[in-house]
Parts: C-alpha cells; sequence; structure tokens
C-alpha cells in the first residue's frame, strides 16, 4: 500500500494560492488551515496528494526546483488531436482563475508530425507549470 503524502511549498499569500490550485485541480481546501498564515488543498476522492502551503515572506526563486504539472489528457497513449484540444480548452479556465499565458511547447510524435506537448503557465505568484 501506497504512503499518504502532501506536497508542500511557501507562499506570499498561502489562502490564494490554495484557492487557485484546488479550482486548477479539482480539489477542496482542507478543514482546519484557514488562517492566513497556512493553508492546505486535499482530492475529495482521497486519492492524490494533499498540498499546503506556509506563508513566506521571500518571493520564489526565478528557477523553482519543483512544480505542478496538470495533466487534463490523463495518462497515455494519446490521440494528440484530442489531447491538444484538452490542452487548449483548459488554458483559459487557468488564465480565469489568475493563471498567466508563457509558452507553447512541441514535440515530434512517432510519424516526425510536430504536435502540442504542453503549454507552460504561472500561477498568481509567478510559479511556473504546465499544462499537458
Amino acid at each position: 500500500m501506497a504512503t499518504h503524502w502532501t506536497l508542500g511549498g511557501q507562499a506570499l499569500d498561502p489562502q490564494r494560492q490554495a484557492a487557485f490550485w484546488a479550482a486548477a485541480l479539482g480539489y477542496v481546501l482542507e478543514e482546519g488551515f484557514e488562517g492566513p498564515d497556512v493553508a492546505s488543498i486535499v482530492d475529495p476522492d482521497d486519492v492524490g496528494p494533499a498540498i499546503g502551503w506556509l506563508r513566506s515572506e521571500t518571493p520564489n526563486p526565478p528557477s523553482p526546483h519543483l512544480h505542478i504539472d496538470i495533466r487534463v489528457a490523463g495518462k497515455g497513449p494519446w490521440d494528440m488531436v484530442r489531447r491538444a484540444a484538452l490542452i487548449r480548452a483548459k488554458v483559459p479556465e487557468l488564465e480565469a482563475l489568475g493563471a498567466t499565458y508563457v509558452r507553447e511547447e512541441d514535440y515530434s510524435d512517432d510519424e516526425g508530425r510536430t504536435v502540442l506537448g504542453h503549454v507552460v503557465m504561472t500561477d498568481p505568484e509567478g510559479n511556473e507549470f504546465c499544462v499537458s
């Protein structure tokens, strides 16, 4: 049996980060973490890990050592046309929540065609993440 674990991070505004990531991932705010210095979100189906934030007065470094990828297409193998459509549909939803579009990254498929690999975005505090 796998061990439950939490991904922890720091944020200038933990509650804002929690609200953004809860909406982006389909998570919910975890009870008991309502204060201004701490926030946590959990998978309502208790499958994925919890994600928590502690208040930090220092902005994130320009190149974080860890970032979250939102895999809207699920696990492969993929229909690359459908996958690209799912990725592109998610981007405006995330922008409405406060994310910022950065760029698209393309891949070459098995037949040498260029296909959408992922979209790089930043969350409300400027942390990069990918939509794939």
